[in-house]
This record gives C-alpha cells, structure tokens and sequence, in this order.
C-alpha cells in the first residue's frame, strides 16, 4: 500500500469492519465527513489496496460446513516452482478458507471448512496424498469456533 492511512480514513476502515453494509451517508455520520467524502476516501482505500473485498461472512453450519479443519503441510522440496504449484493448488480449492506460506518446523498452515470428515478425507488424498511435494501433513479437528474473522486492529 502507498498510501498514507489519515485519522479519518482509520475510522471509515474500523467502521467497515464492523458493518460493511453501512450506507455512506451513516458512515460519513460516524467518521464526521460528508457522503461524498467518505465516497472519495472508500474509492482511494480499495484503489490503494486498503481494502481488499467486501464480502459477507457465512456462517459456515447454514450451508452444510459444520466441521473446520487446520491442516499444517511439511513440503519435500522447497524448489520455488514447486511452492508455486502448492499454493496454486490450495488457492483454487474452494474448501481452503485460508493458506499461510509460513516458516518453521511447518511450510504450510491451512484452515478448511469441510462437510464431514468423509470429505476431509477425499480431500487428503487430492491435496496431500497426490502431490509428490507433500513429505507428511497433520490434522488438527476444531471443536468449537471460539473466534472467527479477519479484522485488522486499527490503531
């Protein structure tokens, strides 16, 4: 990002975090700043990569995703072209909610919303069992989503 964050452009980031929904006239009513202002600003904030998407956030239980997984990923060969194609492969797996390229004893650290483990399982053998860069992976199983999100601290 290039930008330099003001203290308004901080309120409207925390505000858009809380409810990305607000309609710009009550948003410029929170920050003190006109609809069109904060218009200009939310327009300069995505342009500069601030703000990223806004989306809605599932609950996953309502569409049939009751169970999250975090799998952590030991590769064989760290061959740049090799991670590539492993964080190709996570990106576009539509049951990887996150993917974190990471240092340590671990390469990778994912975070999957599965169906059931039946499902979990078919995708072991497509993500990890059929890639010849995976050496082991581990398995953790969520017993409860005590905190979920990815809202920035806005100092």
């Amino acid at each position: 990002m290039l930008t330099e964050l003001d203290a308004y452009d901080r309120k409207i980031l925390a505000e858009m975090q809380k409810d990305a929904t607000l309609p710009q006239n009550e948003l410029g009513a929170r920050v003190n700043l006109s609809a069109a202002a904060v218009n200009r600003r939310l327009r300069r904030l995505m342009e500069t990569g601030a703000i990223t998407q806004c989306t809605a956030m599932v609950a996953p239980g309502a569409v049939g995703y009751g169970l999250s997984i975090i799998a952590t990923v030991e590769v064989e060969s760290e061959q740049i072209d090799l991670l590539d194609d492993m964080k190709r492969t996570f990106a576009k797996c539509p049951q990887v909610q996150q993917c974190y390229y990471v240092a340590g004893e671990w390469d990778f650290v994912l975070v999957l919303a599965v169906k059931d483990m039946d499902q979990y399982n078919n995708l072991t053998r497509s993500l990890f069992f059929g890639n010849n860069n995976v050496r082991r992976f581990k398995t953790l199983v969520a017993m409860d989503r005590v905190k979920v999100g990815l809202t920035v601290p806005i100092d």
